[in-house]
């Protein structure tokens, strides 16, 4: 049969981590438009007032994911998280300490399909994040539209997620003391329709923003590679100037999400679905680039950096590919 299906006798745990798997998946694909929905049935309900009532609240809390979120350290340390990093599994790795005392720009690569290693690593306790790097706080950034949606947001922020405008990440950086991690999906949605098994494609050279964001700030930057992010989903062939491939990017301009045509794994079955297949990440965290603050940064400086980064991205490869079963010959695939 074209179908694999998988076997009766799966031990508990392993039955757990799918379960933990399935409600991410749900989470992020489906809830926030669940959550808007309930808000509209709530409007035309007997149920009014409650929904006029968060529509106040929605008022006076409306920038609060522009100014730093609103964490919750009982969330992000939901027992259901370990089961999510064991699943894969998700391993955090540690190359070089962090003095807590600065502020930090964490570039992650690749974006993959769904950003699952970011997520797991940074926005969760599922891989130790707080033992690895004590008295930093991660704050993963995401597109603004999803904090607009009713419920949702309190969900996503809650789990040290914010808004990527850039007020957001300027307010989180001017802290002066110091201890914030801010991660950026550098390739950003555009990136997911490079992610499939096997790919190596990094959009990187055209994205001076976080450098810009790094040199006014004085923020370290730290390269950040997710060994294993685009094995876990497989994508329809999409090669660029291909007609898929075109309107994808048209509808990513417009809309301003990417909109891959992927699929995995399912509950019951390896061959088709909407879950990640098993397949292990690595998340290497590099040695922190130190970065003198710079308020008025000119073309040259951003240029400077930004070629640094880049080196020291391509150094990180190098020295942890062959670890995580990529061959000696590959390169990286920068553009």
């Amino acid at each position: 049969m074209w179908i694999q299906f998988a076997p009766l006798n799966v031990p508990l745990d392993r039955r757990l981590q799918t379960a933990a798997v399935l409600q991410w998946a749900f989470s992020f694909l489906v809830l926030a438009q669940c959550c808007l929905v309930l808000y509209i049935l709530l409007v035309f309900s007997q149920y009014w007032a409650l929904a006029a009532l968060y529509a106040v609240w929605l008022y006076i809390d409306w920038d609060t994911p522009s100014t730093g979120g609103r964490r919750s350290e009982w969330v992000r340390s939901w027992t259901v998280w370990k089961y999510f990093a064991n699943y894969f599994p998700i391993k955090l790795v540690r190359t070089s300490p962090l003095d807590p005392r600065h502020n930090y720009i964490f570039g992650f690569h690749p974006h993959g399909v769904l950003v699952v290693g970011a997520f797991g690593n940074f926005c969760t306790e599922g891989t130790g994040f707080s033992s690895l790097f004590p008295g930093l706080r991660p704050h993963l950034l995401m597109l603004p539209v999803w904090f607009r949606v009713p419920f949702f947001r309190e969900y996503i922020m809650s789990g040290s997620l914010v808004s990527s405008d850039k007020r957001s990440a300027s307010n989180i950086l001017s802290k002066k003391s110091g201890g914030q991690a801010v991660v950026i999906a550098v390739g950003g949605p555009p990136e997911a329709l490079d992610a499939k098994p096997g790919e190596l494609t990094l959009q990187i050279l055209k994205r001076i923003g976080f450098i810009k964001l790094a040199l006014t700030h004085g923020a370290h930057l730290v390269p950040v590679l997710s060994f294993g992010e685009n094995n876990l989903y497989y994508q329809v062939n999409n090669p660029p100037g291909s007609l898929l491939r075109t309107a994808q990017e048209k509808l990513q301009r417009v809309m301003g999400l990417a909109l891959p045509l992927f699929h995995g794994r399912g509950v019951f079955q390896y061959s088709f679905g909407l879950l990640p297949h098993r397949r292990p990440v690595y998340t290497v965290v590099g040695a922190p680039i130190p970065v003198e603050k710079n308020p008025s940064p000119s073309s040259e400086d951003i240029a400077s950096l930004h070629a640094l980064y880049v080196e020291k991205l391509k150094d990180l490869f190098e020295t942890h590919k062959m670890k995580y079963g990529i061959e000696k010959e590959r390169q990286l695939v920068l553009y």
